[in-house]
């Protein structure tokens, strides 16, 4: 269910509608509209909000700050989940808690639970330039950090109906992250270079075209003294990306193959679905992203299928 849809069940934000806000109400104790005054039939006011109703309403959205946490799991969750479900007026209490917090509330359901993303002034945000600090000093990765990023969920749901079916379940690797995200930097270098604009670009470039000069340079892997994966490197980049989305409850990791593998959860579809009309998530997929077999996605091959050769250490079907 959209977050429109969501909302137009319950109303606007605010505190619960009285009997005078109603259709069918002329004021309080009024009949209602199509009934005959004095029929019988009276129509007792809402009753009102007490601190009570307040605290499990901020208890219900604590609950959708812990991502991993599911409702199945936790019957205090789900006997608010379902107050919220069947009572329109408690329903539009936790969203204005929601919504006092900076968070918007993109589905309330058994299989997401109360799913929120924060609100660009909220102070659960989490600005890109703050994550990328968070492993380095260096300003240029904030591009690559925002990169992987943009990769991870234009491979886990590659087609729009991914999005749309809620049984849907993505899958990635991150050795295939990076190899797709070098696959579609020789795709905008190709691109740049039939445009004669093989040039770094100004800053206000489309993102991809101002980041993939960056990733391209970068080494793939690196590795310490001790055989570590380089932080700064481009698999290590997409491998943070993946390890924050699984430690905020987006992905679950499967497995160790290929760098890491990983599943996708509804709360990930949810917020790829509040981030799919970005310009950059929209560039990166017509750069000709298409779904194989396995849930994955691979760049379509180029024109010269001769020259394809399969990206080393993918852990999918990747051509390079």
């Amino acid at each position: 269910m959209s977050t429109a849809d969501e909302y137009g069940r319950y109303g606007a934000f605010g505190a619960p509608q009285g009997p005078g806000d109603r259709p069918g109400y002329s004021g309080e104790g009024a009949p209602a509209a199509g009934e005959r005054p004095g029929a019988g039939h009276s129509v007792a006011p809402a009753a009102p909000v007490t601190p009570a109703d307040a605290a499990d309403a901020a208890r219900l959205v604590s609950f959708g700050l812990q991502p991993k946490l599911l409702p199945a799991r936790d019957a205090e969750y789900a006997d608010l989940l379902r107050r919220y479900r069947e009572d329109p007026a408690f329903a539009r209490l936790a969203d204005a808690v929601a919504t006092g917090l900076g968070l918007v509330v993109l589905e309330v359901s058994p299989r997401a639970g109360m799913a929120v993303t924060a609100a660009e002034d909220s102070v659960f945000a989490v600005r890109m330039g703050d994550y990328a600090r968070r492993a380095t000093a260096d300003s240029a990765d904030r591009f690559l950090h925002g990169l992987a990023h943009l990769a991870v969920a234009a491979l886990a749901f590659p087609r729009p109906e991914d999005l749309a079916d809620d049984g849907y379940v993505g899958r990635i690797t991150v050795n295939g992250v990076d190899a797709f995200v070098r696959q579609a930097c020789r795709r905008l270098e190709e691109r740049a270079e039939r445009e004669g604009e093989n040039t770094d670009p100004a800053s206000e470039a489309p993102g991809l075209e101002a980041a993939w000069r960056v990733y391209a340079r970068r080494s793939a892997t690196g590795a310490t003294k001790d055989a570590r994966r380089l932080a700064g490197s481009t698999t290590g980049i997409v491998a943070k990306a993946a390890a924050f989305l699984a430690d905020s409850g987006f992905l679950q990791r499967t497995g160790d193959d290929s760098g890491g593998t990983y599943r996708t959860t509804a709360r990930y579809q949810l917020q790829v679905r509040d981030m799919a009309g970005g310009a950059a998530l929209a560039e990166l997929l017509e750069l000709g992203v298409v779904p194989v077999s396995d849930g994955s996605a691979t760049l379509l091959p180029p024109p010269d299928a001769d020259a394809a050769e399969l990206a080393p250490d993918a852990g999918l079907p990747f051509h390079g």
